[in-house]
């Protein structure tokens, strides 16, 4: 940072924000603090600061693969959004990642071995920016082709966000309910409008359309689960909840080539 900032005051700033304590819950949902006037390493998990120095390290990470060539000698591409990034490589993977952690090492960084690893995309799949890529089955004639599409855990996250809103606690009134949940829906299935998506959006509807119904049911104090009053076709219809199985951008699944 120095290297590009002469005002003292900037960079007092950038240390008091890598200093900061940070308040954290680990596995067993208990609080702790970590970080602090002893922290040498590493920013705050959302920090003010932390974007603009990992597009920083970044971009010096980049401008060496350019200025070396490593993007022809390794047949590569690397694509990165923020401290997030993926190699694709024409058989030049292991090579590729071995120069990476050479690299990030120099810059006195280290990749997360958790989330590192080396796949083959036409073998297997691996999940970037919520985004599930690699082969896939298609079950009508049984041929393997490329795609992309919503990744297991971005499914999960949209499914605990409705269970939330949905929840029995909620006395909001029903058009307020309905408009957070449309809003979720729609920013959710316009992000994952590309790929192949039918499937993940069909289990949404399924999903939501059972909590729904649980909902309503409890509002409504009735007996069993409501299937026949609250029906898939009452929730999407008269209730108003968007269908992302007939959205128009629903309609046209595309495979990678």
């Amino acid at each position: 940072m120095a290297r590009r900032i002469a005002d003292g005051q900037v960079l007092r700033l950038i240390k008091l924000w890598l200093k900061a304590p940070i308040e954290e819950q680990d596995g067993d949902g208990k609080r702790r603090m970590s970080g602090g006037k002893s922290n040498a390493r590493g920013t705050p998990q959302g920090g003010v600061a932390s974007p603009l120095l990992a597009n920083i390290y970044m971009n010096r990470f980049l401008k060496h693969w350019r200025l070396t060539g490593r993007g022809d000698a390794f047949r590569a591409r690397v694509v990165v959004y923020a401290d997030d990034f993926v190699i694709l490589s024409r058989g030049r993977a292991a090579e590729a990642l071995a120069w990476t952690k050479a690299v990030m090492a120099r810059l006195g960084l280290m990749l997360n071995e958790a989330k590192t690893s080396v796949r083959s995309a036409r073998q297997e799949r691996f999940d970037f920016l919520g985004y599930s890529f690699g082969a896939q089955h298609y079950k009508a004639n049984g041929r393997w082709y490329l795609s992309a599409s919503p990744s297991k855990k971005s499914i999960q996250r949209l499914k605990t966000k409705v269970g939330n809103l949905l929840a029995p606690d909620n006395n909001d009134p029903w058009p307020d309910v309905r408009d957070a949940l449309n809003g979720f829906l729609g920013s959710w299935s316009r992000y994952f409008s590309y790929g192949t998506h039918r499937e993940a959006f069909r289990g949404i509807d399924y999903y939501v359309s059972e909590r729904v119904r649980d909902l309503l049911t409890r509002r409504h104090k009735m007996k069993g689960r409501g299937t026949r009053r609250f029906s898939s076709n009452v929730v999407y219809g008269e209730r108003g909840v968007l269908r992302l199985e007939r959205l128009p951008w629903s309609l046209a699944p595309c495979a990678l080539r």
